[in-house]
């Protein structure tokens, strides 16, 4: 009996063990949409409220699963709407597969309703590989080189359909000239570099004396070598956001996050370090790594193209990280004297207390800082995380330490509003037994973050465990960009821009079926975390934060210093409150150790 084309895409997709589809339906795709009624709905199709929500689904599955993440949208403007999470995903190194509708062939070049240029919308995003469907046969090799070629360059691929040619029966290419035959799977490959590389690498970081490592989302694999590496060569280990669950944070020398959202250990650690390796990393922000003439650097990473960058590396080595460091690792010789790593497990410890203390500020109403801070002692150890961009990311960043299983992400590189509540959608698609949390804004929740809970309410109770957490840092600002207008531009809030309207967010969750709470006293946090991590469905905690409390990064500049005044003598309407927090945030850098906790505490509760 024949087939119909849009029966073939299925049934590949299905022998690719693609289990999940993240879509909006459209009529671009009807045909497509036919053929997952005849086939039962397999693989799956996941409803969003938005393209780019079902994009970002796709790449949060994708993340958290090691799969590629496939999503699908009409043709004009359900492939233009799925862009930006594509873009997400290409950015961030994450394989994603699109498959899009198209108006029918005989229309093309006629300006017809929702045509589109998809070859060429599509051309950036989906730079490696995309291609147009115009007759059966060009099948099943189209879906093949799609799916290989995402999962082997880690990046977007696009296949465009129109909608006649998913009406075609199909049938495949034969033994014929101009006739493309096809066949499944990947084969499983890991690099290593050459031997004389692998030796200019060691003999660089064996003459080094204050050794530092830069981990990213390409070491994942290698956790035991790189944890073996670290203690060879005495080194302080600072991660990547991307690489934020690469490492635990309870081992000793791990500085935690790098950048402007990063840690004072690991700022430090860049500025006083000889030597720097750098593992499965494209860390963009060259100021925060060495000076340029400071350290001599090696570099691993298994994307020939990427190497070399932000940094003026002494040798390149490209390959597997964990196949790279094991090759490494007979040839690291054990540094003798351990001072350099004493100071770091020493500012790392004094770190967490500033961090403690910071958390311990008062606010009004509440430390965002705080809120966040915890939780990380609630979180199961088998947790999976999400932050969107924005003020939200600094808290993720620096008060959450992973341990045990946990998983957590975000937008790396486009750092793009609204992955938040989509990615731990996408995660618990690919982890129903798994509990999920996403830390967001109320501007990334307002923009898309309140619609997606309805895609929570329509799937949640096909999950083993239920628990999914939305919690919303509500302080009616878009507070990252009014930071930024503060300390880079040295100008004051501009509240049409930044003031944003109060929305009751665990009122609408509950309307809708799911269970939250608004918090908006500094006493009632842990209980709140508590009583979501132990709901049994769904839940959005509505903390009423402040949007003072400021997100200093590491190293404080003298010219932030000066444009954050600036702002203030221009009349910034929060003035009051910005230079009371400022001022008890940053003094939690300079207080003496645990000793003095008892007298800071009276202090703090007496404002």
């Amino acid at each position: 009996m024949s087939i119909k084309v849009s029966d073939y895409i299925l049934q590949r997709l299905r022998e690719w063990d693609v289990d999940h589809v993240f879509a909006y339906p459209g009529d671009g795709i009807n045909g497509l949409l036919a053929a997952w009624e005849r086939a039962e709905n397999t693989p799956k199709f996941i409803q969003a409220r938005h393209e780019e929500m079902s994009a970002f689904q796709a790449v949060g599955y994708a993340k958290f699963s090691g799969k590629v993440g496939v999503c699908a949208a009409t043709s004009g403007p359900g492939a233009i709407h799925l862009l930006n999470g594509l873009y997400d995903a290409k950015l961030d190194h994450v394989p994603v597969v699109a498959l899009v509708g198209q108006t029918d062939r005989s229309a093309m070049g006629g300006s017809y309703q929702q045509e589109v240029d998809l070859m060429s919308l599509y051309k950036d995003v989906a730079s490696e590989f995309c291609e147009m469907v115009t007759v059966p046969e060009q099948l099943p090799n189209v879906i093949d080189r799609a799916m290989r070629t995402a999962y082997a360059r880690r990046t977007i691929t696009a296949v465009i359909v129109p909608a006649d040619v998913q009406e075609l029966d199909y049938s495949p290419p034969t033994h014929a000239f101009k006739m493309v035959p096809s066949s499944l799977g990947i084969a499983e490959y890991a690099s290593v570099p050459a031997q004389n590389e692998i030796a200019r690498a060691a003999e660089v970081l064996n003459a080094g004396e204050k050794v530092a490592i830069l981990i990213g989302q390409g070491a994942r694999h290698a956790r035991q070598e790189v944890e073996e590496i670290a203690d060879l060569l005495g080194a302080g280990v600072a991660k990547a956001l991307l690489g934020k669950d690469v490492l635990r944070d309870d081992l000793p020398f791990v500085t935690g996050a790098i950048g402007l959202l990063g840690t004072r250990p690991s700022y430090e650690l860049m500025r006083d370090c000889d030597t720097l390796l750098v593992i499965g990393s494209s860390f963009p922000y060259t100021q925060f790594m060495p000076e340029l003439d400071q350290a001599r650097a090696v570099q691993i990473d298994i994307d020939p193209s990427m190497v070399g960058l932000r940094y003026p590396f002494e040798v390149n080595l490209v390959g597997d990280a964990q196949e790279t460091l094991k090759a490494l690792l007979p040839q690291v010789k054990r540094k003798k004297h351990r001072a350099w790593r004493k100071k770091i497990e020493k500012d790392i410890a004094r770190w967490w207390e500033v961090m403690q203390r910071r958390a311990a500020v008062d606010a009004d109403p509440i430390n965002p800082e705080y809120v966040v801070h915890a939780l990380d002692e609630l979180l199961p150890d088998d947790v999976i995380l999400a932050s969107d961009s924005g003020s939200a990311a600094n808290w993720y960043a620096r008060h959450l330490r992973m341990r045990g299983s946990m998983r957590g992400s975000l937008s790396g590189t486009l750092a793009t509003m609204g992955p938040g509540v989509p990615y731990v959608i996408g995660a618990k698609f690919a982890h129903p037994d798994r509990p999920a949390v996403a830390i967001v804004g109320d501007g990334a929740m307002q923009m898309n973050g309140m619609a997606e809970l309805i895609t929570v309410a329509k799937y949640w109770a096909e999950w083993q465990d239920p628990r999914l957490i939305v919690a919303i840092l509500n302080n009616q600002d878009l507070n990252q960009v009014t930071w930024e207008l503060r300390a880079m531009s040295g100008v004051p809030q501009f509240l049409p821009s930044q003031a944003i309207p109060e929305v009751p967010y665990a009122d609408f969750a509950r309307s809708i079926g799911l269970d939250g709470e608004r918090v908006e006293k500094p006493g009632e946090v842990e209980t709140a975390w508590r009583k979501a991590l132990d709901a049994d469905r769904p839940y959005v905690l509505d903390f009423r934060t402040d949007p003072a409390v400021p997100p200093i990064p590491p190293h404080a500049s003298l010219d932030q210093i000066e444009a954050a005044a600036a702002a203030i003598v221009k009349g910034d309407t929060d003035r009051g409150s910005m230079i009371r927090q400022g001022i008890k945030a940053k003094v939690q850098e300079i207080l003496p150790g645990t000793r003095h906790r008892e007298d800071r505490r009276g202090t703090e509760e007496n404002g």
